[in-house]
């Protein structure tokens, strides 16, 4: 993968640690699962899916994410392309990304399909239900020069606490400027910062219950064009 890399430590066996931000890339309890309700039911997938449907998504991380869209895509037989942006300004290295993914035998499949792209640096990566692309650096600066609009946002980075800068207002506002008109975004966090930098930028923002331990996650909503 092109960029600067992070550095990654294993805990619980297979389960990737930034050491940058000391914060794993996904739940210890199950990371496919917390995807599955934060996510992609967080933004009404996949009742929502359509011929052209665009995903975004701030922090790419192990992949899981994509794996789990393509996943309920495929599962559905969803006529069409899922259009899919990622942005990360620290990616995995590319035997550490499939080592994680390794550990969801669920979308073994997609994962290998994928494999071959991510073996060759690819950050563009087109087959015929997926079209996939990976923009890399500080989304504070390349967001504002994105010319799409996501009809969803996955808000993945690592914790606020950990990582402000990537739910700083700004950035939210960055978001609400490159959302469809009624595109939703979810997140696994419900702090008061986060929620408020969404509701200022102009979302519909909902607290809802969240996955595991998480008593709270947060959807939003584009409510105007």
């Amino acid at each position: 993968m092109r960029g600067q890399h992070e550095n990654i430590e294993w805990r619980a066996g297979d389960v990737p640690v930034s050491t940058r931000f000391d914060d794993p890339y996904f739940s210890l309890e199950n990371g496919l699962a917390e995807t599955t309700h934060v996510f992609l039911a967080g933004n009404g997938l996949p009742q929502r899916f359509c011929d052209g449907f665009h995903i975004a998504e701030l922090g790419f991380g192990t992949g899981l994410n994509l794996l789990a869209a393509l996943g309920l895509w495929r599962q559905g037989s969803q006529p069409g392309v899922l259009h899919f942006t990622s942005f990360e300004a620290y990616p995995m290295q590319t035997d550490e990304m499939i080592r994680a993914q390794a550990a969801f035998p669920e979308l073994a499949g997609i994962a290998a399909d994928l494999a071959p792209f991510w073996a060759c640096d690819a950050t563009d990566i087109t087959l015929p239900d997926l079209h996939f692309t990976l923009i890399t650096g500080d989304a504070r600066e390349t967001l504002p020069k994105w010319q799409g609009r996501a009809d969803a946002w996955f808000l993945d980075g690592f914790s606020p606490a950990k990582n402000p800068e990537l739910w700083q207002p700004d950035l939210m506002a960055e978001v609400y400027n490159h959302t469809a008109s009624h595109g939703t975004a979810a997140t696994y966090t419900a702090a008061g910062f986060v929620r408020r930098g969404l509701e200022n930028a102009g979302f519909d923002v909902t607290r809802t219950p969240g996955f595991g331990r998480k008593r709270h996650m947060t959807q939003a909503r584009k409510a105007n064009p």
